[in-house]
């Protein structure tokens, strides 16, 4: 009973909250950065800022800019940096993102970086969707049309998952199966190709380098080049860490090594 007491009152102090959110355009108190605000603060930082990433890194060619978007996007949700998330949402959107796909990739990573990194993102995207003139109509339905599924490597994909893993947690097997690769990897508004650059990006981001082989090489069956995965993992040394990037070097090149020629 004093759990739900806590829940109900909980709910009811969220009601002011989006009373004033819908008011003012946002769910969140987060502020965007400025290059100033930088300067007064880490000069040499503000300068790799502007030289180095933004002067460099965004122009390489192996990753468009709407790419460089998704791959920011994936890092910025899955560690829960909702700081700069304004800004790289905007760009996003500048970048050829469209609002639906920007609704699909932050509902993809509720399943790979978890729901309250999700619903943190949903706070600011909800902010700068108001400021854009965003439409609910605009947004992706909630249960659309599916693609069709590969049923020869879904059920092979299914069956090495249930003979590891089935006596030790069958709950989570047949949620993969239902719920991930039978209706969320289906969900046609964000493509494969992009779901998979979302998903391998969030992996190396978050450092779980254990998942990354399988994602990489579904990644690349769908559409990703060795040179574009390559990019993803330079850029993603900026928006997560040296650390992190070094640590996806050695399985992504086991996975090129290992994929056909």
């Amino acid at each position: 009973m004093r759990f739900l007491a806590a829940t109900m009152m909980s709910i009811s102090l969220l009601a002011p909250l989006s009373a004033h959110a819908e008011e003012t355009g946002t769910m969140s108190n987060v502020t965007t950065l400025r290059h100033e605000d930088v300067r007064k603060v880490a000069p040499s930082l503000e300068r790799y800022t502007r030289d180095a990433l933004l002067g460099d890194l965004w122009k390489r060619p192996d990753l468009s800019p709407r790419d460089r978007s998704i791959v920011t996007l994936a890092a910025l949700i899955a560690r829960n940096q909702t700081i700069e998330m304004p800004h790289y949402l905007n760009l996003a959107l500048d970048s050829g993102v469209k609002p639906a796909e920007i609704s699909e990739i932050i509902t993809h990573l509720a399943f790979y970086a978890g729901w309250p990194n999700a619903m943190s993102a949903v706070a600011v995207a909800w902010g700068v969707f108001i400021q854009r003139g965003v439409e609910v109509s605009e947004l992706p339905v909630a249960s659309p049309s599916l693609l069709p599924v590969d049923e020869a490597a879904e059920a092979q994909r299914a069956s090495r998952v249930g003979q590891q893993f089935g006596s030790v947690a069958p709950g989570i097997v047949q949620y993969t199966t239902d719920v991930l690769f039978r209706d969320l990897w289906l969900r046609p508004d964000l493509a494969p190709r992009d779901r998979s650059l979302l998903t391998v990006s969030a992996l190396i981001a978050s450092g779980q380098v254990e998942q990354i082989p399988y994602h990489l090489n579904k990644a690349m069956d769908n559409g990703l080049t060795q040179a574009q995965a390559g990019e993803v993992i330079t850029h993603l040394a900026f928006y997560a860490g040296w650390p992190k990037a070094f640590s996806a070097l050695p399985v992504a090149k086991q996975v090129f090594e290992k994929r056909p020629k």
